[in-house]
């Protein structure tokens, strides 16, 4: 079977990493965007080589992640001297999950569920759970610092559901964190908190492993360009975002532009043009070299 393409063009680089940084901190799943927008406007991307599209979504990762850090600093600086036993079990159970899930899953869920219509389905099933649990009236709100070791698993366990492309990380602990009644600038923080080492570590992680097989030849422009666009877009936005985090803001709004994105990804598929295409990506037997999905469709 024939390897993809190992160019990647610049535009397409740093419009990706560009959009990151937005859709990184709203919960509308900034790995469905990657995948969706390339799939939406006809750009080559799933004809890349498999390798050089997960170091790609690594790179954006990792920019997204460090600018979040930087941006967070002083505040993780704060919880750092607040830090007891109740919290740390908070944190570790917060993480736990998701990492087992990412080892022992992640390279099925990767393979099975990486195009199109389960992005979708994706997409609108967290969008949905979002809205029902930010509509839930709760007799006494929380704020972050009521967080326990309960809430921690709970956070955890969203995180190794959002594992599934579309779902979200930020969305899933914000459903999670506001179904346990916390007010929505509590679940903000809260899920901000608990999904940054998640992200910081599974870039190090599939970012490891990338350094091990190398990156396909000519992949160090677009891979620092989107890495850069990435950074300065997730810097740029959470001075934006995560400033208007304490007014309380519903939700909804989210929740529909998610089930509006998968109603548009179900009609680009029903079209001819589409129909007519390859293979969806979900069909295992359409799978490129490196193992990932083929997401032409």
């Amino acid at each position: 079977m024939q390897r993809g393409s190992s160019s990647l063009p610049l535009r397409h680089a740093v419009a990706l990493g560009l959009a990151q940084g937005p859709t990184e901190l709203l919960p509308v799943s900034s790995s469905a965007h990657t995948a969706l927008i390339p799939f939406l406007l006809g750009w080559p991307y799933c004809a890349l080589d498999g390798e050089l599209r997960k170091s790609f979504e690594v790179a954006l990762h990792t920019g997204a992640g460090v600018a979040l850090a930087i941006d967070m600093r002083g505040e993780l600086a704060v919880a750092a001297r607040k830090l007891d036993r109740r919290r740390l079990a908070t944190i570790a159970l917060s993480l736990t999950p998701a990492a087992i899930a990412g080892l022992a899953l992640g390279p099925s869920i990767e393979r099975r569920l990486g195009g199109p219509r389960s992005i979708a389905a994706g997409l609108a099933g967290g969008g949905v759970a979002m809205a029902i649990a930010d509509a839930r009236p709760a007799a006494k709100t929380r704020d972050h610092d009521d967080a326990g070791p309960a809430d921690g698993l709970a956070l955890g366990l969203a995180q190794a559901v959002a594992l599934v492309p579309g779902i979200s990380r930020y969305g899933a602990t914000l459903t999670a964190a506001r179904a346990r009644g916390f007010s929505r600038a509590g679940a903000q923080s809260l899920s901000w908190h608990a999904a940054l080492p998640v992200m910081l570590g599974a870039s190090a992680l599939k970012g490891a492993r990338t350094a091990r097989h190398g990156a396909p030849a000519g992949a160090g422009a677009p891979l620092a360009a989107g890495a850069g666009a990435a950074f300065v877009s997730t810097l740029l936005s959470a001075r934006v975002l995560r400033r208007a985090a304490g007014a309380p803001r519903s939700l909804l709004p989210c929740s529909l532009y998610r089930c509006l994105l998968a109603a548009l990804v179900l009609a680009r598929l029903r079209s001819p043009a589409t129909a007519n295409a390859q293979p969806i990506a979900e069909d295992p037997a359409h799978r490129n070299p490196s193992g990932s999905a083929n997401c032409t469709l």
